[in-house]
């Protein structure tokens, strides 16, 4: 059942997707070569408990995994690049890490998830970060209201198809308010004008992820993080959207000084 977040509710959870993007703005920081993800994870945990939110990884037990997770953010490198469940690692130059956070404040969830390069960054790596972060804005772009599902799903597809990477069906976007997952499903290819309509009061997440030479996926023996399964790289972009009468509304913007991150690693990655 979909259910439609009032005004209010909606307030209520900008309130956690602003603490979840400052969160991610600060792993993201933190991240750099010699830095074990546990000491990431660690920090997170920290942070959560702290505000008196609450994690939606820490029980979270599906079907497929082999849970329940026992961490509160989904660290994934390299070919990985969904539910990386934290471990002991040392990150190292080039690596392309994504990070995913879902918590509740107050009974209210948001989720998002980004991609980033540590230390010096090749130009292939972060092509397919962009990809991702240009089909998520592409997708918030067609997500008005009297629009359709399919809409943002094919927004989605059209940029990957533009990048000339393959998509996966398997996993996508969803929606969210009161728990971390709810209907309905987001598809990350689809055809518009088709689908649920979108109507003030829906609150989604909208969650392109890509690999580079596959669409194909594996499981590691851990029993929840996803890999391509070509071995190719990966990057996952998320944002927790509301759907209003003005139109799209972005609950999980990180934190402006975020942005010097990404044009930094551009810079490295062409000598400016």
């Amino acid at each position: 059942m979909i259910e439609l977040k009032s005004p209010d509710q909606i307030e209520r959870m900008r309130v956690t997707g602003q603490f979840i993007g400052e969160l991610l703005a600060e792993l993201g920081e933190l991240a750099d070569a010699g830095v074990d993800l546990m000491d990431l994870e660690h920090h997170a945990r920290r942070r959560v408990k702290e505000r008196g939110a609450e994690s939606c990884y820490w029980d979270y037990s599906p079907a497929f995994g082999r849970g329940p997770f026992r961490n509160v953010v989904c660290l994934s490198v390299n070919d990985a690049v969904l539910h990386g469940l934290p471990h002991t690692y040392k990150l190292r130059d080039g690596d392309l890490l994504s990070m995913d956070l879902a918590v509740s404040i107050d009974g209210w969830v948001a989720d998002s998830a980004y991609s980033l390069i540590v230390g010096t960054p090749a130009e292939e790596d972060l092509r397919l970060i962009e990809a991702t972060e240009v089909a998520l804005e592409a997708a918030i772009k067609v997500a008005q209201p009297g629009g359709k599902l399919g809409d943002i799903s094919a927004a989605i597809g059209a940029v990957a198809k533009e990048y000339g990477y393959p998509v996966n069906l398997q996993f996508g976007g969803h929606g969210l308010g009161r728990t971390m997952h709810e209907d309905p499903h987001v598809p990350n290819d689809g055809r518009s004008g088709r689908g649920f309509k979108l109507r003030p009061g829906l609150t989604i997440a909208i969650e392109p992820w890509l690999a580079a030479g596959t669409n194909k996926i594996v499981y590691d023996p851990d029993g929840w993080t996803i890999r391509s399964a070509d071995g190719s790289r990966t990057a996952h972009s998320e944002h927790t959207v509301a759907i209003t009468e003005e139109g799209p509304l972005v609950l999980t913007r990180r934190p402006q000084r975020e942005e010097g991150l990404e044009d930094k690693q551009r810079s490295s990655a062409t000598g400016d």
